[in-house]
């Protein structure tokens, strides 16, 4: 009896221990949550020159995952089961994808989004400060998204510390870099350990008066449907605001939602079903939705011959791994387009591909 009675106040003390650790850790969640503001400023100067309102610009939008997502990656998130990728291969991806920015360095933005600075699932390694030493002369803007002191899941092996967020290189200095927070989030306590998303507005005066904007945005991934809602009515008010001033607007990146009318060719490879798309009356038909390839015809259509993401739920294959376009661009009226594509690298170093754009301002 004395065994079985000290077998179970060990059994005991182990449970009060984990509740206590448990409600330790939500305790100094709360009170360490990164709470932003609706509006958050970045950058701003008043020394800016002003840019040709006929300007011609180049854009490259890229969810790089943070070099923990490449093609041998699962992501128990989106139903694999590891949690990051060895640190070699980190390493490896993070110096592939800075050679392929080097490589492209006439592109005149650079819209990132899963920068890391200092997490653990990519080993501490300033992601932001390495990207921008692949384009010294451009100037570098940060967002955070997801600034969390431990990530507790899963538990047998926690994702851990997590700082990462949006990342813009602009070869034009700006008058102002500013985050907006997007509304909506998860309940108590899921919210402390899940990204605060939000969207960059970089803006450059032009010599008719008016501002071109551009906006970095990573819009929510894992909900069923009504925080993605109300963040696209929130970036639709914004919008459309900025637009009736006569303001020209560019907003690239990931959007984890299908655009509208979607219609794929993608040989070889699968649709994903699930992803959500957006509305075909989100804004008028005078805006623009661009993320490959043009068909030459009377208005500017959109063929969509290259995928730009892929799940996560296993390794990538390209015979039979889900994949879809959710990384894109939308340009206000008063901005025409030259040329768009979607660069296929065969999801090597990311779970994204990169989409490009040349456009020129009305």
């Amino acid at each position: 009896m004395k065994i079985l009675k000290k077998i179970l106040l060990t059994f005991v003390a182990i449970i009060l221990f984990l509740v206590l650790c448990f409600a330790g850790l939500i305790i100094y969640a709360h009170f360490s949550d990164y709470k932003p503001e609706e509006k958050t400023v970045l950058f701003s100067t008043g020394k800016t020159g002003k840019l040709d309102d006929s300007l011609v610009i180049s854009l490259m939008t890229w969810n790089i995952g943070y070099c923990g997502l490449d093609k041998n990656m699962d992501f128990f998130y989106d139903g694999g089961t590891k949690v990051a990728t060895p640190e070699d291969q980190c390493l490896k991806n993070l110096d592939a994808i800075k050679k392929y920015i080097r490589g492209n360095d006439t592109i005149d933005f650079f819209l990132i989004q899963e920068v890391d600075m200092d997490s653990k699932r990519s080993y501490h390694i300033d992601q932001y400060r390495s990207l921008g030493n692949m384009v010294p002369e451009y100037f570098p803007f940060f967002a955070r998204n997801y600034d969390v002191f431990f990530v507790p899941v899963p538990p047998l092996n926690p994702m851990g510390a997590v700082l990462s967020g949006l990342a813009t290189y602009s070869y034009f200095q700006p008058s102002s870099s500013v985050r907006y927070q997007f509304p909506g989030e998860y309940g108590f306590p899921t919210q402390l350990f899940m990204l605060d998303r939000c969207f960059m507005v970089n803006r450059y005066p032009l010599r008719n008066g008016k501002e071109l904007l551009v906006i970095n945005t990573h819009n929510e991934a894992f909900d069923p449907g009504e925080i993605r809602k109300a963040q696209m009515t929130y970036l639709k008010k914004f919008l459309l605001a900025e637009y009736a001033r006569g303001n020209y607007i560019i907003t690239g990146g990931d959007w984890n939602q299908t655009p509208p009318d979607f219609k794929p060719e993608f040989s070889g490879n699968k649709v994903n079903s699930d992803q959500m798309a957006m509305d075909s009356d989100y804004l008028p038909s005078e805006w623009k939705w661009v993320y490959d390839s043009k068909t030459p015809s009377n208005k500017w259509v959109y063929d969509s011959k290259t995928p730009s993401n892929r799940t996560v739920k296993a390794a990538y294959n390209s015979a039979t791994t889900t994949t879809t376009v959710i990384d894109l661009f939308l340009l206000s009226p008063n901005i025409s387009v030259i040329s768009a594509e979607c660069i296929k690298l065969n999801f090597e170093n990311s779970d994204h591909n990169p989409v490009r754009i040349k456009v020129r301002l009305k």
